[in-house]
């Protein structure tokens, strides 16, 4: 008998919608290859729920298939979870400080963790440095053990601080010629000062191994690093410039360095210039350290005419000069001459310097100049230099260091023979003077080492005093030419 319209309607009331794809998916499961059919009962033709459900759950296929779809799946689950979590933990609940090996504090951290806080920590590297020995100056070699690579744990204050230090594989320092590395440290909390007071621990370490030491610096790449070791700083007294002349450069030093803010109040560059010229071997880059040692001032060492040093890496050298340094650029007539001069001087290192004269003269005194900046510059010929660079704002004192006078003799025989009375110190100033020939401090302090524990032996190779230029009218001049500007 054929179906009516209402007998279709009746049978879909009967049969649910989403009964359909159940019951095909559970009456073909594949277990090993084959098929398993499964017929369910139905009641006057009609299938029930019920019975569908509890005949699934009584089905070993569809319990096992399911069964590990549900644990994999609420594993899955569990895991992402807990991936989410942990992120969100250290977003909230930790602090991390990054220290890239290229930053100031990289070194001192490493040493600082090794010193004070991961003491027993077994997997090391080694750096070996030399120190100076207060008397005698020997060098010694001294191996300093720093955390090595991987993943340390150490407690500072109360709080667990992990250490992972990586090593880059692919990247370079070529200023070092090291690969790059990174120090990260994590702890538990959102207080960021712990890392202040870790950093600034770690800053007094290393500034307690060069305590009464004067720091060299000296250009590698575009930054500036430590050349050789600590020198021991060397006492002002030990050098002995012609009357007033010392005293009047470190006047002027302090009262710059004591007063920023008259230069900041009347809109005034806070950097000063200093040129000390005159005969070679007569104390001027002597002077500059022993100032130095006395002001408590690294030197940062500046060659014009070093092969590959440009315009820009110039300018930013002495941007990123370190705090509390002088920069010294030593015998600046050897790198640039007079513009007058030039077509008939020639300059030493002629074509292998590729700064410019007008890149130095805006590096030292142009719109991106550095402030706060102490710049020192000697030369043995004033007159080879241009007026432009030694005009006030790039060179704001000039000082004559010239061969010694009899205040300068007298003083240097005192300090080299504290005994010996003050009549030998005079006589041994007039038998130099009237050899009638220029002489610098260095020929004075070599005969004095010659004869370290006898002063009267001086008196009989006073002759070995060597001219170093002749005579002329020309030193007059030079003095003359000492001033203030």
């Amino acid at each position: 008998m054929p179906r009516t319209r209402s007998d279709l309607e009746e049978d879909s009331l009967e049969y649910p919608w989403f009964i359909l794809p159940s019951f095909l998916a559970s009456t073909a499961l594949v277990a090993g290859g084959s098929c398993a059919y499964i017929v369910w009962k139905t009641d006057s033709g009609k299938m029930v729920v019920n019975d569908l459900l509890a005949s699934l759950k009584e089905n070993p296929y569809f319990g096992a298939g399911f069964g590990l779809v549900g644990v994999g799946a609420g594993l899955a689950v569990l895991r992402r979870g807990l991936q989410l979590g942990t992120v969100l933990f250290r977003r909230h609940y930790t602090v991390t400080l990054e220290v890239p090996s290229r930053d100031k504090s990289y070194q001192w951290l490493l040493q600082w963790i090794t010193a004070r806080a991961a003491r027993n920590t077994q997997h090391i590297s080694v750096e070996t440095t030399y120190t100076q020995e207060e008397d005698g100056g020997r060098i010694l070699t001294k191996f300093d053990f720093v955390p090595g690579p991987g993943i340390h744990l150490f407690r500072y204050k109360n709080n667990w601080i992990r250490v992972e230090r990586s090593r880059e594989q692919q990247a370079m320092d070529f200023s070092i010629g090291a690969p790059l590395e990174t120090v990260t440290l994590s702890c538990l909390g959102t207080d960021r000062g712990i890392y202040h007071e870790m950093l600034e621990e770690a800053r007094q370490l290393a500034m307690q191994k060069t305590e009464g030491k004067t720091v060299i610096y000296t250009a590698m790449g575009s930054e500036w690093r430590p050349f050789g070791y600590p020198r021991r700083r060397r006492p002002l007294s030990s050098v002995v410039l012609d009357q007033g002349v010392g005293e009047r450069i470190v006047k002027d030093v302090r009262e710059f360095i004591n007063n920023p803010s008259w230069y900041t109040d009347r809109g005034i560059p806070y950097r000063r210039g200093y040129l000390l010229y005159g005969p070679p071997g007569c104390g001027k880059s002597s002077f500059i350290t022993a100032l130095a040692g006395e002001l408590e001032y690294s030197i940062c060492i500046l060659n014009l005419s070093e092969r590959g040093l440009a315009d820009d890496r110039l300018n930013h050298l002495l941007n990123v000069a370190p705090q509390q340094s002088i920069i010294l650029l030593e015998d600046v007539d050897a790198a640039f001459v007079s513009r007058e001069e030039s077509p008939q001087t020639n300059v030493a290192y002629e074509g292998l310097n590729r700064v410019t004269f007008s890149g130095l003269l805006n590096t030292i005194d142009g719109v991106a100049s550095a402030e706060a900046r102490i710049l020192f510059m000697t030369t043995n010929h004033l007159n080879r230099l241009d007026p432009a660079l030694v005009r006030p704002g790039r060179v704001d004192l000039k000082e004559y260091i010239g061969h010694v006078s009899p205040y300068q003799l007298r003083r240097l025989f005192q300090r080299f023979y504290p005994d010996s009375p003050v009549e030998t110190a005079e006589n041994f100033a007039k038998e130099a003077l009237a050899l009638g020939r220029p002489i610098s401090a260095a020929q004075i302090q070599g005969l004095f080492l010659m004869h370290k524990h006898d002063p009267q032996a001086l008196f009989g190779h006073i002759d070995f005093l060597a001219p170093t230029v002749a005579i002329s009218s020309s030193q007059s001049d030079l003095r003359s030419q000492t001033r203030t500007l």
